[in-house]
């Protein structure tokens, strides 16, 4: 789902931040992916504060200045507006930068003064037709901040990961009406300029034949149609709000029911009523070997599992998932017939996959719409669409509806709400919380227990485990006690595989491997095989024998992006086909696997080019996991007789294996060796009692690197000589290049220590590799010239350290 952030501010007054709404949205609602700045075009340009403004001395209008942005020394810039004003701030583009309009920044000299870089007006930004002055800032911030941090200008979109069971989170409304709730912000109806409420001012009667056959298709259908409509390109607000969340403008008549879709989560669909034939909508069962050219120019066969949209001759569109092309809005349409429905979520699922076809509608009616919001959709699309398109409403909207029965009430008891979250939760609490986000609440006389009645928009609470599920997100998981609460001890023994995959995780940890966590599939196929009914990739459609086999595409993926070190590890299950049985389950086991490559630990001073991994550190690896999973048994390393180097063996049962990894990698990537051990060769009964992790282990557990994606951008590494007194601790000195160098510093490696020749008594020469990047763009010379100097002041204003010439 893609949300406009100035979108939901016209359901919903509030101002935060779109970081601040990223983190409600992700702790209330649905998890926000990424935030867009819609105005990157701006990205490379800062606040800049004006020091020092003097007239040019060879020119009667322009203005020498000096400029700080955040760098070490002063930037003279040459500016040509007269309201230039010594302290304020202003937007500042360096040289190098590109304005919006594709003007590229250099250094140059203007009437012998050199400039640069750039003052901005507000046209020069894209903000405005304003060129005469320069645009002053009332902010407060410091020089060199971006442009985009410090100003709010342009739109904002917001990337929410919405799960199935919230189709009404697919809206901006759905939204909305989630931050309404937890800033007690009033949930508003978005203003359309120019709008005038047409539908109570519509004579009698619908000006147009509706009937619906398939009732189990679409359980409710109206259409409204809408007279003298002139299709033009939308005004700049409705084509503005259509851009921000990734969809293309059109025409003001299309873009307003991609609004609908959009704003409301209600798909809107508009036909060219002249284009109709015999003045009739009928809404039935597709008949066999009918056929229908769609939008996107694709001749479709239907058969009788569909429910299409149709006139008095032949189908006009496939219900809930795509229009047909003869009957589509064009520059010609002056008459325009609404259609805002309600179709059978399962049949649309069913049509959808049949034709291979998947659109913004269908994704919304196969997860469900809410069928008595329907009135009020209709309403505001027949305003919109008058207010920008003109036209006048025709008649009364037509409303064919079949029995909707409303959903029921759930009682839920106060005693289970506390029970299953562990908090002391009241039935006013529960009531405060649901009713916020519109469900009913009825509590008894004694607040045992409450009768809640979701709203039309929430099916998927259909009982108590549900509300109280949505109690505790309203309640907030943050808030939760983390007091461990008493227990009545049982008596089922810890389970033997749980703890032997901590001890094998927690060993693995603290010999430095990275835990991997990918999906069991694989391409890989034999007689022995599993393959998923519905999987997720035709190239993957395999159920794995090996956890190696998964962790290879993870090293192969790495080397891809010139990573040649390696060191992951997993736990996962294996997979192989069980018994010939009808209806038979695969047999599952849980398998522990490591794969390493490259060098055998990081790179450093004391030792440049460390040694790679072997195969003699591969068997290294698999005794030590073999000793976590297996405590109690003699662990060794037999040669193999197959294509293995060893098999591990605990005891006289073999456990495990150490083989060498065949990658598809590129020729200088080092060999790969991996260890897979079967968690559960062992029988159950012969397995000692493992004890628990202690508490140093558990430590090393619960401290797992957290995992980043591999930068796009290009890193820029200087080195770093200082003449550091020998009273200065290395670690001083890296603490202030960390603080001076700011956010670009991505790696500080002390790579070299020196004494004696031309360094003084009492000191010592140590040299530091800095690795700078940007996450998003690539980093200037200039840039990081300017950082390195500005290290170097501070060093030796605070420790007196000195950088290194000779």
């Amino acid at each position: 789902m893609n949300a406009s952030y100035q979108w939901l501010r016209d359901f919903v007054r509030f101002d935060l931040s779109p970081e601040q709404l990223r983190d409600l949205l992700t702790s209330r609602a649905a998890t926000v992916d990424e935030l867009i700045r819609l105005r990157a075009d701006l990205s490379e340009i800062v606040v800049g504060r004006v020091v020092e403004a003097a007239p040019h001395p060879d020119s009667d209008h322009l203005w020498v200045t000096k400029v700080d942005a955040g760098q070490p020394e002063l930037i003279n810039v040459v500016c040509g507006a007269a309201n230039v004003t010594v302290g304020t701030l202003y937007p500042f583009a360096p040289v190098g930068s590109t304005l919006p309009g594709g003007l590229r920044l250099e250094k140059r000299k203007i009437r012998g003064a050199i400039s640069e870089g750039m003052l901005c007006s507000p046209r020069e930004l894209g903000l405005g037709t304003d060129h005469e002055g320069i645009m002053a800032l009332d902010i407060d911030v410091a020089p060199g901040t971006r442009f985009l941090d410090a100003v709010a200008v342009g739109d904002t979109r917001l990337i929410i990961d919405v799960l199935p069971n919230r189709p009404d989170l697919l809206s901006h409304e759905g939204l909305a009406r989630e931050i309404s709730a937890a800033i007690f912000s009033p949930l508003m109806v978005p203003e359309i300029p120019g709008a005038v409420h047409s539908i109570g001012k519509a004579g009698e009667g619908p000006p147009v034949d509706v009937a619906v056959e398939d009732d189990d298709g679409c359980p409710r259908y109206m259409a409204a149609v809408i007279r003298g409509v002139k299709i033009a390109p939308s005004p700049p607000w409705l084509a503005a709000r259509i851009e921000a969340v990734g969809a293309r403008s059109i025409n003001n008549v299309v873009d307003a029911t991609n609004y609908m879709l959009h704003g409301f989560g209600q798909p809107t669909h508009a036909f060219d009523l002249a284009r109709l034939n015999g003045g009739r909508v009928v809404v039935r069962r597709a008949r066999p070997g009918e056929k229908i050219r769609t939008l996107d120019g694709v001749d479709r066969a239907l058969d009788n599992g569909m429910t299409v949209i149709a006139d008095a001759g032949r189908a006009q569109a496939i219900a809930g998932v795509i229009g047909g092309e003869g009957s589509e809005v064009t520059d010609g349409t002056t008459d325009v017939l609404l259609e805002v429905a309600a179709f059978d979520p399962r049949r649309i699922r069913a049509t959808r996959r049949k034709l291979g076809v998947s659109t913004d509608a269908s994704y919304r009616f196969e997860r469900g719409v809410d069928i008595s919001a329907l009135p009020r959709h209709l309403q505001f699309a027949v305003d919109l669409i008058v207010a920008v398109a003109g036209g006048t409403l025709s008649g009364k909207p037509a409303d064919v509806q079949g029995d909707i029965e409303p959903l029921p009430a759930i009682t839920v008891r106060t005693s289970r709400v506390q029970r299953l979250l562990g908090e002391p939760i009241q039935a006013a609490e529960s009531e405060s919380l649901l009713s916020a986000v519109g469900f009913t609440v009825v509590r008894d006389d004694q607040n045992q227990v409450i009768h809640v009645t979701p709203p039309s928009w929430r099916s998927d609470v259909v009982g108590e485990p549900e509300v109280i599920e949505e109690i505790a997100r309203l309640h907030g998981y943050d808030i939760f006690s983390a007091e461990i609460r008493p227990f009545r001890p049982g008596n089922v023994p810890e389970s033997l595989l749980h703890a032997r995959i901590a001890r094998v995780r927690s060993c693995c940890v603290a010999a430095g491997l990275l835990e991997a966590r990918p999906v069991p599939f694989t391409r890989h196929s034999d007689e022995r095989s599993v393959r998923v009914r519905n999987p997720l990739a035709e190239d993957e459609a395999f159920l794995r024998q090996s956890v190696v086999d998964t962790l290879a595409r993870r090293a192969e993926y790495n080397l891809s992006r010139m990573q040649r070190d390696v060191r992951l590890f997993e736990l996962g299950a294996v997979f192989a086909r069980g018994e010939p049985v009808a209806g038979a389950l695969p047999d599952e086991r849980m398998h522990a696997a490591v794969l390493v490559m490259g060098h055998r630990r990081p790179p450093h001073f004391t030792e440049p080019k460390p040694p790679l991994y072997d195969e003699w550190d591969a068997k290294g690896l698999a005794e030590a996991v073999g000793e976590a999973a297996f405590p109690g048994h003699p662990i060794s390393c037999v040669p193999a007789e197959s294509g293995a180097l060893w098999n591990v063996r605990a005891g006289d049962v073999t456990v495990g294996v150490v083989t060498s990894v065949a990658l598809d990698g590129p020729t200088w990537a080092a060999p790969a060796f991996a260890v897979e051990i079967n968690l559960e060769a062992l029988d159950a009964s012969a397995a000692v009692s493992l004890p628990p992790l202690n508490g140093m282990a558990a430590a090393r557990h619960a401290a797992l690197p957290v995992y980043s994606a591999i930068p796009a951008m290009p890193a820029i590494e200087v080195d770093l000589a200082l003449i550091v007194p020998d009273s200065v601790r290395a670690a001083e000195v890296e603490q202030v290049i960390n603080e001076s160098a700011g956010e670009l510093l991505e790696k500080l490696v002390l790579f070299d220590e020196f004494r004696g020749g031309e360094i003084p008594a009492g000191s010592r020469s140590l040299a530091w590799a800095l690795t700078f990047r940007h996450p998003e763009r690539t980093l200037r010379d200039k840039e990081i010239q300017g950082r390195t100097a500005k290290i170097v002041k501070t060093l030796e204003a605070e420790l007196g350290v000195k950088q290194r010439t000779a």
